[in-house]
C-alpha cells in the first residue's frame, strides 16, 4: 500500500500547472510548489520513482520555506529548461529545473539551481525517492561532504549539494537553504541501474552542456508565425523522442480523460499514428532532427512486422507493449484508477498503414529516406493491398469495423507514395488507391454527400477532415467540402472540436474536445481558402494550454481545464504543421 505521510506539496494539481522536464528517456512533470511529482526511471515505461501525481509515495520538492507565496514560471525557448518563479512576502525566488539532454540509458541526471532574486531566499528540501511506484523505501542512506547516496529499489541514488538534509525517521531526506540576494545553489539528482564509479555532473558544465544539445537540434526560427509555440512544441517533441527514434504519445499514465468514466490509459509507448503525426509536422516544418527519427523507428517496425504491424510498441527497444494491468495499490490521480501496459497492443490499426506511408513520403519527398525507408514503403503499401478489407479498430481505437477514415488515409498514403515513384509501382499503388476510394464511396458516404462513420454509422467524425487534409481526394472535392461543413455544424462549439456525437447527449458530456481535432478544422479551413476561420481555429486551440505551454489530448471547454495524459505528443505535432501551414497561401 502507499505509504502515508507524503509531504503536502505532492497534492495533485490540475493538469495545466505542470511543467515537463525530459531528456528523450524519460520525463518528470515539476508542479507549481516545486514538486517533482511524477518520474519513471530508467526508461519512460519503467516504474515511477516519484509517484505523487497518481498518490503514490515519492516527491522531490524545493519549495519557498514562506507557505505564502503565488507561482509563475518559464521555459528558455527551444528548450525544456524550466525555471520556477516564486514571489513570497519578501523574496523573489527562481529554481532553474532540467534533466541532463540528452540522456543517458541507465542514469537520469536532475539539475535543479535555487537562485535569490530579491532579498533572502528561504527553500525547504525533499527527497524521498520511492522506486515500484512509491512501494521501495530510500535505504543504506550514507553522507559524505558532497551529499547523500542510497538505494531505493534496484535504483542508485546520489544527491548532490545536499550534504546539510538529514534523514527523518521514515528516511526521507529533509533540509533547508537559505541564500542572500544574487546567490544561487546547485542541486543534482541522479538515478541509476549502476554503481556510481564517475563523479557527479558539475552544475558549471551541466548546464550549458544541456542548453547547447538543445539549441543543437530546435531550430532558431520555424517558418510560419506562433514561433515561440512552433518552437516550444518542437522542444516537446525532441524531449519525448528517445534516441533510438521511438515517440512516447505521452510522459504519464492514468490521467483520466473524465472523471469515473473509465477513459484513463497508459500513453508511455510509441504509437505508429503519432509517430508518424510527429514525423509530418517535421517534414512540414524542414525539422530534420525530427523527421529521421520517426522515419527511422517507423520503418524499423514495418520491416520487422510486415502486415502484423501493431498500434504501438516500446519506445526504447522496439518490444511489443504489455498488457493492460491495474495497479490497486494506487488511488491514482481524482477520478481514475492506475493502469500500465495498454490493450491497444492487440489491436489492427489499419490507418497505422495510410499514416507511415504519408510518413514516408514526406521524407522521400525532402530526399531524406535511405534504402530501409524505400523498403518500407513498399512494406506497408502491401500490407494495405493485403488487408485493407478487414475491420480495424480505427483512429479512435474502437470495436473492429469498415471504419471510413481508415479506408481513406490509406488512400492518402498510398496515393502520396505513387508521386514519390515510379514505373508499374506507381501505377498499382495508384490504382490501389482508387479501387479502395470508390469502395469507400460506396460504403462511407452519407445521403447528403459527406463522409460517414462506417456503413452502419451514419454520423460524422472529425476524423474524416484529415483525409481530405492528406490528399486522399483532390482539394476542392466536393465531398470533403460537405465533411467540413459537417464537422463545423454539428461537432464544433465555442472553437472547439468534438469527435464525434455520442448518442443525444449535449457535446462536452461525453468526452472533452480533442484538440487534435480542432488543429485538424484550422488545416481544412485552410485548405478551403478560408484563411480568417482557419486563423480562428489555430488560436482557439493554441489557447487551451496553462503557463508552460503543455497540452493534452482533451479539453474541458467548460471549465477551461485539461484532460488526459499530459503532454501528448500528436496535439504539439498538429500545433507546429499547423504554424507552419497557415503561412502559406492555401492549395
Amino acid at each position: 500500500m502507499p505509504e502515508s505521510g507524503a509531504p503536502a506539496a505532492c497534492a495533485p494539481q490540475v493538469l495545466r500547472q505542470y511543467s515537463l522536464l525530459a531528456d528523450g528517456r524519460r520525463g518528470a512533470l515539476v508542479g507549481p510548489r516545486g514538486d517533482v511529482a511524477w518520474l519513471c526511471a530508467p526508461a519512460w515505461e519503467s516504474d515511477a520513482v516519484f509517484a505523487g501525481l497518481l498518490g503514490g509515495g515519492g516527491v522531490y520538492t524545493v519549495t519557498p520555506s514562506d507557505d505564502r507565496f503565488v507561482w509563475g514560471g518559464f521555459y528558455e525557448p527551444g528548450t525544456l529548461l524550466w525555471t520556477s518563479r516564486w514571489i513570497t512576502t519578501d523574496a523573489i525566488i527562481h529554481s532553474r529545473e532540467a534533466l541532463t539532454f540528452p540522456g543517458e540509458p541507465d542514469t537520469v541526471s536532475l539539475l535543479r539551481r535555487v537562485e535569490a532574486i530579491r532579498d533572502t531566499a528561504a527553500v525547504d528540501l525533499i527527497l524521498d525517492v520511492r522506486a515500484g511506484f512509491g512501494r521501495h523505501r530510500l535505504r543504506e542512506l550514507t553522507r559524505d561532504e558532497h551529499g547523500w547516496t542510497g538505494r531505493t529499489g534496484g535504483l542508485h541514488v546520489r544527491w548532490t549539494g545536499a550534504a546539510h538534509a538529514h534523514p527523518d525517521p521514515a528516511g526521507v531526506l529533509r533540509g533547508q537553504l537559505r541564500l542572500p540576494a544574487g546567490a544561487h545553489h546547485d542541486l543534482v539528482l541522479q538515478l541509476s541501474t549502476r554503481p556510481f564509479t564517475a563523479a557527479a555532473p558539475d552544475p558549471d558544465a551541466a548546464w550549458p552542456a544541456t542548453q547547447s544539445a538543445w539549441q543543437a537540434v530546435v531550430p532558431a526560427a520555424l517558418p510560419g508565425f506562433a514561433g515561440r509555440d512552433a518552437r516550444h512544441a518542437c522542444a516537446v517533441l525532441h524531449g519525448l523522442t528517445t534516441p533510438e527514434g521511438g515517440m512516447v504519445a505521452a510522459a504519464t499514465t492514468s490521467l483520466p480523460e473524465r472523471a469515473e468514466a473509465g477513459r484513463n490509459y497508459d500513453y508511455r509507448y510509441a504509437w505508429i499514428r503519432d509517430q508518424s503525426f510527429a514525423g509530418h509536422a517535421a517534414a512540414t516544418a524542414g525539422v530534420d532532427a525530427l523527421l529521421d527519427p520517426a522515419v527511422r523507428f517507423v520503418s524499423g517496425r514495418l520491416l520487422a512486422d510486415g502486415s502484423r504491424l501493431a498500434p504501438a510498441y516500446v519506445a526504447g527497444s522496439g518490444e511489443p507493449v504489455p498488457g493492460e494491468r491495474e495497479l490497486g495499490f494506487l488511488p491514482g490521480y481524482p477520478g481514475a484508477p492506475v493502469r500500465t501496459g495498454n490493450r491497444a497492443n492487440g489491436q489492427f490499426q489499419l490507418d497505422a498503414f495510410g499514416e507511415a506511408l504519408l510518413l514516408l513520403s514526406a521524407a522521400a519527398r525532402r530526399d531524406r529516406l535511405d534504402t530501409d525507408g524505400r523498403r518500407a514503403l513498399h512494406v506497408a503499401a502491401d500490407a494495405i493491398a493485403e488487408r485493407w478489407h478487414e475491420p480495424d479498430a480505427g483512429i479512435w481505437e474502437l470495436r473492429p469495423r469498415s471504419w471510413t477514415h481508415s479506408r481513406l488515409t490509406c488512400v492518402a498514403g498510398l496515393r502520396a507514395a505513387a508521386q514519390v515513384r515510379t514505373g508499374p509501382t506507381a501505377a498499382r499503388w495508384r490504382d490501389l488507391a482508387g479501387h479502395i476510394l470508390t469502395e469507400a464511396t460506396a460504403t462511407g458516404l452519407h445521403p447528403t454527400g459527406r463522409w460517414q462513420r462506417s456503413p452502419g454509422d451514419p454520423r460524422p467524425d472529425a476524423a474524416l477532415l484529415f483525409p481530405g487534409i492528406r490528399g486522399a481526394v483532390p482539394p476542392g472535392d466536393p465531398r470533403t467540402a460537405a465533411t467540413l461543413a459537417a464537422v463545423r455544424a454539428d461537432l464544433a462549439e465555442d472553437g472547439y472540436v468534438y469527435r464525434f456525437r455520442a448518442g443525444d447527449r449535449p457535446l462536452g458530456d461525453a468526452e472533452g474536445a480533442f484538440l487534435l481535432c480542432g488543429y485538424g478544422m484550422a488545416l481544412a479551413e485552410h485548405q478551403a481558402g478560408n484563411a480568417v476561420a482557419a486563423a480562428r481555429w489555430f488560436e482557439r486551440n493554441r489557447a487551451a494550454c496553462g503557463p508552460p505551454g503543455l497540452y493534452a489530448e482533451e479539453y474541458d471547454v467548460r471549465q477551461r481545464q485539461l484532460r488526459g495524459n499530459l503532454p501528448q505528443a500528436f496535439v504539439h505535432a498538429l500545433l507546429l504543421e499547423t504554424a507552419v501551414t497557415l503561412s502559406d497561401p492555401a492549395p
